[in-house]
């Protein structure tokens, strides 16, 4: 038997408990040997809970019992449950992890330590929730070279655009209208200006290039200044608006952003609504592949912690390879980078900026006091200098090829 400690309590972790016992059967066939939760650690107690008796508050309980052989980190955050995946490992006990963060700041270097001590670090949880895409790029890709990762990977930010695209509402109200289901924290910040999908496309552009892509080095703008006005006229020209996290390995260099972009009806992540993620996979054989599925949620993200504990049990005592040195990729800089652009200009703006941007697409819905257009294909660092000689606009939004 194989048993197993739960680090943190809450959502995702009383998720981990709900599925071992739940699948139980199932599991321990996929896993060749019974699993069993012998320890949960939490600061809080649980009285009346089924599992109250497995309680700890003492990390080092877990840590010194020989008959625990894989950790769930669900605890989140970089300062304890580092340093607990830290020691676990270095005391050769397999981790598995939703964290984000952590995997994200200490990733290769939790991936180190886990071979040096014969056991394992995974995180299939820590992208896409229940969607299936650390193993791919890890395992199911290995003949491919992968040049470009495109991905829808926040789920609070798509409903909210969701919402917006098929409601005609604004961000305020949809947003408000988010945390009052649970979709949305009290402070979302994380999701609303981008930093939660910058560190998952940091981890899967990691994968994609074997090296260690820092998710401070990744341009990140998030969907605070996305107005119902802005919908419209991507309703106009057949798009939508999406929080894409992109990255892709190209001649001019390495390339990495989160941000909004307009993405036509053509596009297979046009489709991809609400709570809903997918990450877009190109590779140089394959060409393109997807992954769709519940971006987050108790029960989607606990399961993907689970496979990771079937694949240590699998696994004993032997290192499941994963690509990701410590070697630095160097992100270009975004201004490099080129794209059409849509912007919105106050009217009186309208000769000046058609003498600015030249050729352009005029875009009209009927609102007098703007001028709205679609440029050229031109890099961010020319599109950036037309608008400053302008004197700013009132939107733009890139514009997925």
């Amino acid at each position: 038997m194989i048993q197993i400690a739960v680090l943190g309590y809450g959502t995702v972790g009383s998720g981990v408990v709900e599925v071992i016992e739940t699948n139980k059967a199932d599991i321990n066939k996929k896993a060749g040997e019974d699993l069993a939760v012998k320890y949960i650690l939490d600061l809080r107690e649980f009285p009346g809970d089924p599992y109250e008796k497995k309680v700890v508050h003492d990390f080092d309980v877990i840590l010194k019992d020989d008959e625990v052989k894989v950790i769930c980190e669900t605890m989140g955050g970089t300062t304890y449950a580092y340093d607990y995946t830290k020691k676990a490992l270095l005391a050769g006990k397999s981790v598995c992890t939703s964290n984000k963060e952590l995997v994200a700041a200490h990733g290769p270097e939790l991936l180190r330590l886990a071979r040096e001590n014969h056991c394992n670090y995974l995180f299939e949880a820590s992208v896409g929730g229940g969607i299936p895409i650390i193993r791919p790029l890890n395992y199911s890709l290995t003949a491919e070279h992968i040049d470009g990762i495109t991905g829808i990977l926040n789920g609070t930010t798509n409903y909210i655009l969701t919402k917006m695209d098929k409601e005609g509402a604004d961000f305020e109200d949809v947003l408000k209208e988010a945390q009052d289901k649970g979709y949305a924290e009290r402070n979302p910040e994380a999701d609303v200006e981008g930093y939660d999908a910058c560190r998952k496309i940091a981890i899967l552009s990691s994968l994609m290039t074997g090296k260690s892509v820092h998710y401070e080095d990744i341009y990140t703008e998030g969907i605070t200044k996305i107005t119902a006005a802005d919908f419209k006229y991507a309703k106009q020209m057949n798009k939508s608006v999406k929080l894409l996290a992109f990255s892709q390995d190209t001649e001019d260099g390495f390339f990495a952003m989160v941000a909004p972009f307009m993405i036509s009806r053509e596009h297979p992540l046009y489709s991809v609504n609400d709570v809903f993620n997918a990450v877009y996979v190109h590779g140089n054989m394959l060409g393109d592949s997807m992954y769709y599925g519940r971006g987050a949620g108790k029960l989607p993200t606990a399961s993907a912690v689970v496979s990771d504990v079937v694949d240590c049990a699998r696994h004993q005592g032997k290192t499941i390879m994963c690509f990701w040195d410590e070697e630095k990729v160097k992100v270009a800089d975004v201004g490099g980078a080129k794209r059409k652009f849509f912007v919105r200009v106050s009217a009186d703006k309208r000769e000046a900026a058609m003498a600015a941007f030249g050729a352009l697409a005029e875009i009209n819905v009927g609102i007098a006091e703007e001028f709205a257009f679609m440029t050229q294909t031109m890099s961010e660092k020319d599109f950036d200098e037309k608008v400053e000689k302008l004197g700013g606009c009132l939107n733009r939004i890139r514009i997925m090829a």
